[in-house]
């Protein structure tokens, strides 16, 4: 056990061993709530530097870029100081980011802070899970699921807070100033409370790494994932106004029904893992995910289309929480690398579908999508990792 465990005096060690359950949860929660915060001010950062829609889609992709680009960095840093102290110094940038975002007064300021997004956000990403991977090496018990499901809590309260702070007319530098502060002391208590090895990780000096063998089907489960959760993210609410005439109230509404049904499959996805197993999940899920988006395309109205979305997340839920459990249990070096090809599938995703809804319609773009899902059902079934 680390020094800050062994400094805590005797008589509190009872209730430290309780603090330290709520480590990982409020760290997983957290990196939702930062994520959530900057989705929701996209609008609002958009009209601050006066950049059009297709300039706003270059911006974005900066943040993708600098996900894939992180590789090299979270591997130094975990080859040199471990998960624990790598998800601290990742996380408190992570946040001065955010700060720098909200304060970039030109638009090559603001890709430029939207790319240091991407590397601090994927390194911290990294970070958390290879701490949960390590905790259920230790303990025997799944939870990647759980915490993946508090991560998608924590985005939808920072997308909430956004959108209430955006009625507030508070200007996102203020908003993520006032966020920074308390944020970054919730960071340190929860560093200080994680109970995992300080031990530094061995892990191969490549500036990018493609995993391989039997590692390359959880990397692609990994990008077609992402691939499809990026794009339904960003093009869900335009499928809905394009195809439906949906109101601007109603069309954000897709990706609400998305993550909520998301979140409550990742609550109690770890039990389900235990009776079923996670290749029998994800293939099924993947299924379900399909015949989600196959109903939206051909649904009546937009009401109807919104069950659809939220069929979807039902069935993508488990995907991430399986994929990256099963990489971690290979070691960080393998996380790592199928982290960095899953970010690259939410890099290609979104732009893919904005080309195939420009040239055949947005009706053919989310078909797409559900097409990707009956892909991960066939790659899911000859994963032999996802147990």
């Amino acid at each position: 056990m680390h020094t800050s465990a062994a400094s805590i005096p005797r008589h509190s060690s009872f209730s430290f061993a309780q603090a330290q359950q709520f480590a990982l949860p409020l760290l997983f929660t957290l990196f939702g709530l930062i994520m959530g915060s900057w989705a929701g001010r996209i609008p609002a950062l958009a009209e601050r530097v006066h950049v059009s829609h297709s300039a706003l889609s270059m911006v974005l992709l900066c943040g993708g870029l600098g996900a894939v680009v992180s590789y090299p960095i979270s591997s130094f840093l975990m080859g040199r100081f471990g998960a624990r102290k790598t998800l601290l110094v990742s996380g408190m940038a992570l946040l001065g980011v955010l700060v720098a975002i909200g304060m970039a007064p030109t638009v090559p300021r603001l890709m430029l802070a939207v790319l240091f997004l991407g590397i601090t956000a994927s390194t911290f990403d990294v970070a958390i899970n290879s701490a949960a991977t390590k905790r259920e090496k230790q303990t025997g018990k799944s939870e990647l699921s759980f915490l993946h499901g508090l991560g998608c809590a924590g985005g939808l309260a920072g997308a909430t807070l956004g959108s209430l702070m955006a009625s507030l007319k508070i200007a996102p530098a203020t908003h993520f100033m006032m966020l920074a502060g308390p944020l970054a002391l919730l960071l340190w208590a929860a560093y200080s409370m994680l109970d995992i090895e300080d031990e530094a990780e061995q892990v191969e000096k490549k500036s990018f790494s493609l995993p391989r063998g039997p590692l390359a089907l959880l990397g692609l489960l990994g990008f077609l994932g992402s691939m499809s959760e990026g794009s339904i993210a960003d093009w869900s609410g335009v499928f809905l106004k394009e195809h439906f005439g949906a109101s601007d109230g109603l069309a954000p509404l897709a990706l609400s029904a998305f993550s909520v049904m998301m979140l409550l499959s990742r609550l109690v996805g770890d039990k389900l893992k235990l009776r079923f197993g996670a290749q029998r999940l994800v293939t099924i899920g993947a299924l379900v995910s399909a015949s989600g988006l196959f109903f939206a395309v051909l649904s009546p109205n937009a009401y109807v289309a919104l069950a659809g979305f939220a069929i979807a997340g039902l069935g993508l839920s488990l995907l991430f929480p399986f994929v990256f459990s099963a990489a971690g249990a290979q070691g960080p070096a393998a996380l790592a690398a199928v982290a960095s090809m899953a970010y690259s599938g939410s890099l290609m995703g979104p732009p893919v579908i904005g080309a195939v809804a420009h040239y055949v319609g947005m009706q053919a773009a989310i078909g797409y999508v559900g097409g990707l899902s009956l892909v991960i059902a066939m790659v899911a079934s000859r994963t032999r990792l996802l147990k």
